[in-house]
């Protein structure tokens, strides 16, 4: 293959790949899971009025922050505590997946600790992965009933028990009362699955109906060891026609950012799990409009935003949605429909329709073996960079057989080149009909270097996001969704595709382009993978030692075409001089 060829496809790889590693954002001041010094994150700056949210001044009144979750034993009634007493029940709902924490005032979620992950945090680590932070507005309510606002996190709720063990479908009712207007709350969950139904009724709407303000964040608590790249992946995703992300780091402190509804689903994500409000009962009409705003001291990279989404209240007082708070794992996402497991996508604006589809088999894939086959999620790479090699064998063989014919008639394009030097189109003719002469495909030798590369794209974004392999350990490796802590393999991968492209100029004319690609290109490659995860490193590393029997097959079978050559221009017979020549020699 041409050399600049080579060097177009290594410079596409860096500025498809190396944007996520070396242009990263300085870390903000604050800690996501934690507040933001010197600002209450939940009350923030007064808010932009909203056509979406038009029947109020406001985005949305906040919880107050004094509020935090309290160890107290629990009571059926509680008290009506002034709003500055930081004192809140809790009620305890646990099945084998989770435990969530529901407040007694005002019904918010203020606990969702996942039984199945444990979180990578230092301060926490070792610890069940807790989602929400101490300040947590999940599921506070508002009302807005003609021109009055009412909030509803400090209400005190009459609750149907004080803690539930959930082994089947089981219901939580709350209920309150105040200035004469009831509100009713049954909240179901499911020992299998971490979606909660949300059904509600509130009394003396009138006949205009009103709206029903659903608060969200102000973030998802830290949960993983690298607490920078968690907060560069903490998102605002709804869903309307298609997917919209809005990244926390990407809003400007004080500014409300209002996206336009109707809205499937709302969601904010970290980099493995997320909290969202779907409403796919589409006879209820679906989420109205979001609204997202960041404290005004909140540094160049927020890491929390106050959302309120605003829900139709028909004049019946009734209205529901459905809330998951948990893992993205894909297949749950996927069941639920509605391109929910689009929340999390893969690959980069304006490549994911073709990332996405090899990412998500590859995925499959690798999840498959290591559930069915139980394998390690290593031993899983391993064989999974064997079975790529073995598939794209005959590809492989076919394209380097091409590169050959490829290499044997260089002499003659380069014959070409210097008798049309000045005449390119003359030389462009000439090219076609030496390549047709000769059955050559110029792109032919292209292949080996394109073929796998689809896989390796998807492969990075597969330990990007995929969070079966979150905290998966192999060998020395202690978590392959992350980089290797002591770079020992990315050295060993760089050293392979040092052995692979030495093993491929075998029986090639050496020159000085040659032997520069056998050194920049692996020391470069090398560098570019120093931080990315470490069973990408491993599947390349694999990928590329599976290539070196075929590689050394061809390069012997180079040889022995060159030897052939040499023989049959030393043993062909002189060519017979012409008749006059002779005759002139008789004279």
């Amino acid at each position: 293959m041409d050399r600049r060829t080579i060097w177009a496809i290594l410079l596409m790889m860096a500025i498809a790949i190396a944007p996520a590693i070396f242009f990263k954002k300085p870390p903000a001041s604050g800690t996501a899971g934690q507040r933001d010094s010197g600002t209450d994150s939940l009350t923030g700056p007064a808010r932009a009025p909203s056509p979406a949210l038009a029947r109020d001044s406001q985005v949305g009144r906040a919880v107050d922050s004094t509020h935090v979750v309290s160890a107290d034993p629990l009571t059926r009634r509680p008290a009506d505590t002034p709003r500055g007493e930081a004192a809140t029940d809790t009620v305890h709902i646990t099945s084998p997946l989770y435990t969530y924490g529901i407040s007694t005032r005002g019904g918010r979620l203020v606990e969702a600790t996942l039984s199945r992950y444990r979180s990578m945090s230092p301060a926490q680590q070792g610890a069940l992965a807790q989602l929400l932070p101490v300040d947590s507005r999940l599921l506070g309510l508002t009302f807005v009933l003609g021109r009055d606002t009412i909030p509803f996190h400090d209400w005190p709720l009459t609750v149907s028990a004080e803690s539930l063990d959930v082994k089947t479908p089981t219901a939580l009712r709350l209920s309150g009362a105040r200035d004469g207007i009831n509100v009713d709350l049954t909240y179901t969950f499911r020992p299998d699955d971490y979606q909660i139904g949300v059904e509600g009724r509130v009394t003396g709407v009138g006949p205009n109906g009103g709206l029903v303000r659903v608060g969200m964040g102000p973030t998802i608590a830290n949960t993983e060891a690298d607490s920078s790249e968690n907060r560069r992946a903490l998102a605002l995703v709804t869903k309307h026609d298609e997917t919209e992300r809005t990244d926390f780091s990407g809003l400007k402190p004080g500014e409300p950012k209002i996206i336009s509804g109707p809205l499937e689903w709302a969601a904010i994500k970290s980099k493995y799990f997320v909290t969202a409000v779907l409403t796919l009962d589409s006879t209820r009409g679906g989420i109205s409009g979001a609204a997202a705003v960041v404290p005004p001291t909140a540094g160049d990279e927020p890491s929390r935003a106050s959302v309120d989404l605003s829900l139709p209240l028909p004049p019946g007082g009734a209205f529901g949605y459905m809330t998951y708070v948990g893992p993205m794992e894909m297949d749950r996402l996927g069941r639920i429909g509605h391109s929910f497991d689009d929340v999390n996508p893969y690959g980069w604006p304006g490549f994911r329709t073709i990332i996405r589809p090899v990412a998500a088999g590859v995925r499959w894939l690798l999840v498959w073996m290591h559930e069915h086959l139980h394998l390690a999620y290593g031993l899983v790479l391993v064989i999974f960079g064997i079975l790529v090699r073995a598939i794209l064998w005959p590809l492989n063989q076919k394209a380097m057989r091409a590169n050959m014919q490829l290499q044997a008639v260089q002499p003659l394009m380069k014959e070409i080149q210097e008798k049309h030097k000045s005449d390119p189109q003359k030389v462009q003719q000439e090219m076609f009909k030496l390549y047709k002469e000769h059955g050559v495909n110029p792109l032919g030798g292209c292949w080996p270097m394109l073929l796998p590369m689809p896989v390796l794209f998807a492969l990075f974004f597969v330990f990007q996001n995929t969070i079966e392999l979150r905290g998966a350990s192999f060998l020395w490796l202690p978590d392959l969704s992350r980089p290797d802590p002591i770079y020992i393999i990315p050295v060993i991968m760089g050293v392979s595709m040092w052995g692979l492209t030495k093993v491929g100029q075998i029986g090639m004319e050496a020159n000085p382009q040659m032997k520069m690609m056998l050194y920049i290109m692996p020391v470069m490659m090398t560098f570019l993978f120093l931080n990315f995860a470490s069973g990408l490193n491993l599947y390349y590393a694999v990928s590329n030692i599976a290539s070196i029997p075929q590689q050394w097959l061809l390069a012997r079978e180079r040889q022995k075409r060159t030897a052939k050559a040499i023989v049959d221009v030393k043993t062909r017979a002189p060519e017979p001089k012409s008749k006059p020549a002779r005759a002139k020699r008789k004279a």
